[in-house]
């Protein structure tokens, strides 16, 4: 499936990964022999996606570095962390003039395979949404953004980060994986009304899917089928169990 017409894909790479203990830029760690970003650029080619904008910020030579060695490639610098909403409005003019489709996914999360990307579009196009989210099913959803539904239909109504959460969202398991994919004119329109009014004080991305629901607009999301996709590293103990998945069979990167 060739979608390169119709969706660009915006990889989120700026973060420094503080956790990691290492200066490396956390997209730089290596899992398997390749950074992490490789793994991720990887999976959107093979989804047919070949069009690709990355995210760069902390350390940004040595993230270009590797990814300029991926064709279709092209960058966009988001001088300050100020958050996942501003990562993307970062990516702004690379994405004009809007049209298609916007995939918006994390540089720190390797496994999410390129048949879960082509699965994502066709499920946003189908279903005539204009955001869909990738979600999973975790049995230890703490650290993760919620993802509430209608008790009704069963519709996304929004996303709750964990910081901003009720203990009866914290129950929730159902979890948001960072990867979304986007109507690109209505993610641009979004995104310039989102505040920072949460206990960040940060421009959360998700914060666009309860401006869409406010102005009647269709949102939907799409369970992985494999959950452990969904597994983002963060730490050296979160990249060792990366691998474990890996040489277990669990996951294919």
């Amino acid at each position: 499936m060739n979608l390169h017409n119709t969706v660009t894909a915006v990889i989120l790479a700026a973060g420094k990964g503080t956790r990691m203990k290492s200066e490396l830029p956390k997209v730089a760690v290596v899992l398997n022999e390749s950074p992490l970003l490789l793994h991720v650029l990887r999976n959107i080619e093979s989804a047919g996606i070949t069009r690709k904008v990355v995210v760069v910020g902390y350390r940004k030579d040595i993230v270009t570095d590797i990814a300029k060695s991926f064709p279709g490639v092209e960058f966009a610098e988001q001088t300050e962390q100020l958050g996942t909403g501003h990562a993307v409005i970062s990516a702004e003019k690379s994405l004009a003039p809007y049209s298609g489709y916007t995939i918006v996914a994390c540089g720190d999360a390797p496994l999410i395979s390129a048949s879960s990307f082509s699965n994502l579009i066709e499920h946003h196009k189908t279903n005539g949404y204009v955001a869909t989210v990738l979600s999973a099913k975790m049995e230890n959803p703490t650290g993760y953004g919620r993802i509430i539904r209608s008790s009704d239909d069963g519709s996304l109504l929004r996303i709750v980060e964990e910081k901003d959460a009720s203990s009866e969202e914290k129950a929730v398991n159902e979890v948001n994986t960072g990867t979304y994919c986007f109507n690109t004119e209505d993610l641009f329109g979004a995104l310039k009304q989102i505040g920072n009014n949460n206990a960040q004080k940060e421009y959360y991305l998700t914060d666009v899917i309860k401006i869409f629901r406010n102005e009647g607009k269709k949102v939907g999301a799409q369970t992985l089928t494999n959950a452990l996709e969904s597994h983002g590293i963060n730490s050296p103990d979160d990249l060792a169990l990366a691998k474990q998945y890996i040489d277990n069979g669990l996951v294919g990167v």
